[in-house]
């Protein structure tokens, strides 16, 4: 007996260690090789077609470097998690192109990959006891390097952009030139000591991140915008709020179309940024005229564009902070996927843009030339004044009527272009003093010789930093996070226009906005009942406060603080009709929100307890079933 528990015993043991060293082994085959099941909606996880593209094109080795601080206590536990994020992403690339090298170095203090981190331009980040710990990325190909300093988790969505982007830049090193011209100041503003002593804001401006981006991959090249010549080199052409550009300049333009270039040209009805520049209060209507067109090659294309005129969406509409309330505001736009055309390339991956008081192009193009629409309203908008949309959201919300029109604000024209100056080169402008001369004609291009695109798009302010990214501080280091696709599409359109569209799905992923349109719409439908009543309200209001102030001022003769019983009774109905028509507005406006936050609440716990619910009634019914089952037996 004992003699069967002792080999029980022993069998037991054999068994476990059996099992032990199985697992092991099991584990250590598996860490051997990497593999990801990617089960979001949008493949968030699983490198995009663009950055396979980029990779597949490879024929020369491009070496990755790694540096990462792996000491104990070096790096904090989130940090640590993302490093291993990194070091899963590039090892997936690694297993996409047998031309891609990993190499993973931990840039110990006073070591040789600290040296190395160095040379290759990855920094240290200094932590809080003086030591510096490394989380950055150097990628080689010949004698061409690109560094990523470091990898902020800040930017893990634009992780898989930021490292195709660097390995295209290493493997082609040749750039497109692009030219941008711009009224407003995109690539920075120089330090004015005269206003800083006078107490003004006269401090050094950083360039517009579109520019710092497209400057990674073209050469950008600066142009005034009093040019009359758009240099050969060019290949494309973006213009930013031409404000008060000349014929002699749009002549220019014209001319680079005809010669086959590509133009991007953001107009505005009213730029934000360049009232806001110019020294006025952009939010009361205040400052100089910030208008832009190119109105003559709009007029040659069949293009309407009306520059006093803006676009207000109710089902867009943004909630902006004025003074210490937030009101609606339907002239900036937080535009999503349903606004923006999901057939273009450009377009097809971009989610989320804010637009900001920008206008609407009409009309239908000339013959030889096709239009298509890439950004538009719904038909719960209309076209208000410039000078109102800015003053008060309130003020348009009010009155606001839907037009039922789907207004463009982005549109794309393809097809053979003719020439908007028939006659050839305008007269230039004489100078103060001289006489008018004609300006030589020359040989003026009338027509593109093979089929060309334009781009148009009726908002500059949406590429301003301000609308459409964050910059925040992390670990002493500026770093730039896009708050929508505003700057996506921008660099899409240069791509698509330069000829490289590699890079576009894999940017465009970076920001995937999941937007409650389902909630808007509920909500804007609950706006809409109680809009009416609430201005029905809101005029008899406004009567009954006329009919005060006059009864005020038609006193009799004599009568400077005295009034007559039957005016004091007058007076007294007036302010009590008024008090009840605030008490019920008051009323009115409670029950409109309460309706919207109870409806979201509604929503909220559906999510929340939804699923719980449905599981714990499947037990029961399962528990239910099985005991009927037993009991039949």
């Amino acid at each position: 007996m004992k003699q069967k528990k002792l080999e029980t015993l022993l069998y037991s043991a054999i068994g476990i260690a059996a099992m032990a060293l199985i697992l092991v082994a099991v584990n250590y085959l598996a860490s051997t090789v990497r593999s990801r099941v990617d089960l979001t909606a949008d493949k968030l996880y699983t490198l995009s077609d663009g950055t396979k593209k980029i990779i597949g094109k490879l024929d020369t080795k491009v070496k990755i470097r790694l540096y990462y601080s792996q000491r104990d206590n070096a790096m904090p536990v989130f940090l640590k998690t993302y490093a291993q994020r990194v070091e899963d992403l590039l090892v997936e690339l690694r297993q996409q192109s047998k031309y891609i090298e990993i190499e993973k170095l931990d840039p110990q203090p006073d070591s040789d990959a600290e040296d190395s981190a160095n040379l290759d331009g990855v920094e240290g980040q200094p932590t809080q006891t003086g030591e510096k710990i490394y989380l950055g990325v150097s990628i080689n190909c010949l004698d061409q390097k690109v560094a990523l300093p470091f990898l902020s988790p800040e930017r893990e969505k634009l992780l898989e952009y930021d490292l195709a982007r660097a390995i295209a830049r290493v493997a082609n090193p040749t750039k497109p030139v692009v030219g941008v011209m711009s009224a407003l100041p995109v690539f920075g503003t120089p330090m004015n000591p005269m206003m800083m002593r006078m107490g003004q804001q006269g401090g050094q401006q950083p360039a517009w991140y579109l520019i710092s981006e497209l400057k990674n991959d073209f050469d950008v090249k600066q142009l005034e915008m009093n040019v009359t010549e758009i240099p050969a080199d060019v290949k494309v052409l973006l213009v930013i709020h031409p404000r008060d550009i000349t014929d002699a300049t749009q002549y220019a333009i014209d001319q680079f179309i005809m010669r086959g270039g590509k133009l991007i040209a953001y107009l505005d009805p009213v730029s934000y940024i360049d009232q806001q520049r110019q020294g006025g209060n952009p939010m009361m209507g205040g400052g100089p005229p910030t208008s832009s067109s190119l109105d003559k090659l709009l007029a040659a294309w069949g293009i309407g564009y009306d520059k006093t005129k803006c676009v207000a969406d109710m089902k867009y509409v943004t909630r902006m902070g004025r003074g210490q309330r937030v009101e609606q505001q339907p002239a900036v736009l937080s535009m999503t996927a349903d606004a923006i055309d999901r057939n273009d390339i450009s377009t097809s991956q971009v989610d989320s843009l804010m637009i900001g008081f920008g206008g609407a192009f009409t009309g239908s193009p000339v013959d030889g030339l096709k239009k298509t629409v890439l950004i538009k309203s719904t038909p719960q908008s209309q076209l208000v004044e410039g000078f109102l949309a800015q003053m008060s959201g309130d003020a348009i919300v009010k009155d606001f009527k839907p037009s039922n029109t789907e207004y463009a604000l982005a549109i794309k024209l393809s097809g053979k272009f003719k020439t908007a100056f028939p006659n050839g080169k305008p007269d230039a402008a004489p100078a103060p003093g001289e006489e008018k001369k004609d300006a030589p004609k020359g040989d003026a291009l009338k027509e593109t010789k093979d089929e060309n695109h334009v781009i148009l798009v009726a908002d500059a302010d949406m590429l301003a930093d301000q609308f459409c990214v964050q910059v925040q501080d992390f670990f002493g280091q500026r770093v730039v996070i896009p708050r929508n696709g505003n700057v996506n599409l921008a660099q899409n359109f240069v791509e698509q226009m330069a000829g490289d569209t590699a890079l576009m799905n894999t940017r465009s992923r970076a920001i995937v906005q999941r937007q409650f349109t389902r909630v808007r719409d509920m909500q804007l439908k609950a706006e809409e009942s109680y809009r009416a009543k609430i201005k029905g309200l809101e005029d008899s209001l406004q009567d009954t406060q006329r009919k005060l102030n006059d009864l005020q001022r038609n006193k009799e003769k004599g009568q400077r603080f005295v009034l007559s019983p039957e005016q004091q009774k007058e007076l007294e109905n007036f302010r009590k009709q008024e008090a009840n028509v605030k008490v019920e507005l008051k009323l009115l406006r409670r029950d409109l929100r309460q309706e919207v936050e109870s409806m979201e609440n509604r929503l909220k716990w559906m999510n929340i307890a939804g699923m719980p619910f449905l599981v714990t009634i499947g037990g029961i019914g399962l528990a239910v079933f099985k005991r009927k089952r037993t009991a039949a037996r």
